[in-house]
């Protein structure tokens, strides 16, 4: 279930975050698969080659982010009302796609080497390189976490799990290469290639999940909705609401309620009343598109009863 970022953020300085985060995830992937290149060719090492891979699919995800971000903040056009924010989870989905092709293809490498152990050449290089890249790696890592805890962008979010799986995954291969290289244990290479690879796949379908939550519009979680709750009720001339309902698009947060005001009170009044409830939901959901509709109180009607 979807939850709503925790702090409140101008749309604009959180566009900008967004593609500062976007641009570092790209420039540190390229380092990675360089240098991560050039160590498996020198090592021969499967359980680098599934780094590289990793990185290398990392890459065209963080290219893809990218695109998508930068279409996901476009505003709202004639051909496009509701905004392009959906744009995020359809990168998001694609990621998932990716990284389980990654995830099967060193699933097969992996066995390979199981059946077929091979030495580890220039071991020492492949384990400088590696411990650069956990380096660079968690720096990403703490600059996507802030960037999502502030704008809870889903796409940037879903890049961040690759990168958080190689932090693990790179820990792993040094400690592989440690075996394989200095105790002479080469079957440590391809065992840690099969973990890395399962932990990929979970990513892929954490990733997937979410992104088919979004598009599906899925309701925002229920500490959400009963704070849209807590806020209408707050509004003493207000004397209910019923039929809420939430979706995300991206960043952006879609609200539709039913206000449940006075009978007696004149068009006018109800309308700034809502304008007022408007307001304060803007305030705890900065971005939101919300919509009102007024219904006078005890007027019997079809209500959407989903038990919560």
């Amino acid at each position: 279930m979807r939850q709503m970022k925790t702090e409140c953020m101008p749309p604009e300085k959180a566009a900008r975050l967004m593609r500062l985060a976007t641009y570092a995830s790209v420039l540190v992937a390229s380092i990675l698969v360089s240098i991560k290149l050039g160590a498996w060719l020198f090592s021969g090492s499967v359980a680098v080659l599934s780094s590289l891979i990793d990185s290398a699919l990392d890459a065209v995800a963080s290219i893809v982010t990218l695109f998508a971000v930068h279409h996901a903040l476009t505003p709202a056009d004639r051909e496009h009302r509701f905004g392009h924010g959906k744009a995020e989870s359809i990168a998001a989905l694609g990621q998932a796609a990716f990284i389980t092709g990654s995830a099967i293809f060193l699933l097969f490498e992996a066995g390979n080497r199981l059946t077929q152990p091979q030495l580890i050449d220039h071991g020492n290089l492949a384990i400088a390189v590696m411990s650069v890249s956990v380096v660079l790696t968690f720096a990403l890592v703490r600059l996507q976490l802030y960037v999502v805890h502030r704008t809870g962008s889903l796409a940037i979010g879903a890049d961040s799990v690759h990168y958080k799986a190689d932090l693990l995954v790179n820990a792993g291969i040094i400690a592989s290469l440690v075996l394989a290289t200095r105790f002479g244990i080469p079957v440590a290479d391809p065992l840690i290639a099969v973990a890395v690879a399962v932990y990929i796949l979970y990513s892929a379908w954490q990733v997937g999940r979410e992104a088919l939550d979004s598009l599906m519009d899925h309701e925002l979680s229920k500490n959400d909705r009963d704070r849209i709750g807590d806020i209408v009720r707050a509004h003493t001339e207000v004397k209910g609401l019923h039929d809420l309902r939430t979706r995300m698009a991206g960043t952006k947060p879609f609200v539709q309620l039913h206000l449940e005001l006075p009978g007696h009170m004149t068009l006018h009044d109800a309308h700034i009343i809502s304008d007022q409830v408007e307001a304060d939901l803007l305030v705890e959901f900065p971005g939101a598109e919300v919509i009102i509709h007024q219904d006078p109180e005890g007027i019997n009607e079809k209500i959407d009863d989903f038990n919560d």
